[in-house]
């Protein structure tokens, strides 16, 4: 390799890389954003009613009683998810049952889409930090693919084992060419690519046929 062709070569990776962790710092961004807005206001709200409670002296009545323990609730079930997408649920035992739980939230939120999958009953063992690389990588692709979209898309999930190696193939089939072409071309879409392979040592591409594109995570 030529000295230009190794500086092309750095840039490229340097611009996927930097691309990368642009992305996970809004998101973590975002995410301290609403711990601040929603569950500390939340844990407050209650902590100022229970102490007001105890300064008068008072018995609490079945409907504050009630209101209280449905606050809690909210609280224990937004901690929750908080927890799960800071560090997805089942992870560290089954690399496809947490896909099935990535995508239960993205069903939930696009009623629009049309979500398919097939996923293995068991899995290898695997590093950890390679299992929430290849899910970080997919909820990416996911974000970028469907953040503009809001025709009906289908898109079928496939999780296989070929040999040694692990592969999750994505294939989107869209409604229209201009949406095709559209989300054929992002330039994120080659910084994602750039940065899986650079940090799996594995593969991402993606194929197109008609209105069908086709990835593959190959590590």
């Amino acid at each position: 390799m030529s000295l230009v062709q190794f500086l092309i070569f750095y840039y490229r990776i340097q611009q996927a890389l930097q691309w990368w962790h642009y992305r996970q710092s809004i998101k973590l961004f975002l995410e301290a954003e609403k711990i601040r807005d929603e569950l500390l206001q939340e844990t407050f709200t209650i902590r100022c009613n229970l102490y007001l409670l105890t300064l008068e002296n008072m018995s609490i009545s079945s409907t504050k009683t009630q209101e209280y323990l449905d606050k809690i609730d909210n609280l224990h079930h937004s901690l929750v998810k908080l927890s799960d997408r800071l560090f997805p649920a089942f992870l560290q035992d089954s690399l496809p049952l947490a896909i099935e739980c990535l995508l239960e939230r993205w069903v939930a939120s696009n009623p629009h889409i049309h979500f398919q999958s097939d996923m293995p009953l068991d899995w290898r063992h695997e590093p950890v930090e390679r299992s929430l690389l290849v899910l970080m990588s997919l909820e990416e692709l996911l974000t970028i693919i469907l953040s503009e979209i809001l025709a009906s898309v289908s898109i079928n999930f496939t999780l296989k084992k070929k040999k040694n190696l692990g592969e999750l193939k994505i294939q989107i089939n869209y409604p229209d060419v201009s949406t095709f072409v559209f989300n054929s071309n992002l330039p994120e879409l080659k910084y994602l690519c750039e940065t899986f392979r650079f940090l799996t040592s594995g593969k991402c591409l993606y194929r197109t046929q008609n209105l069908r594109v086709t990835w593959y995570f190959i590590w």
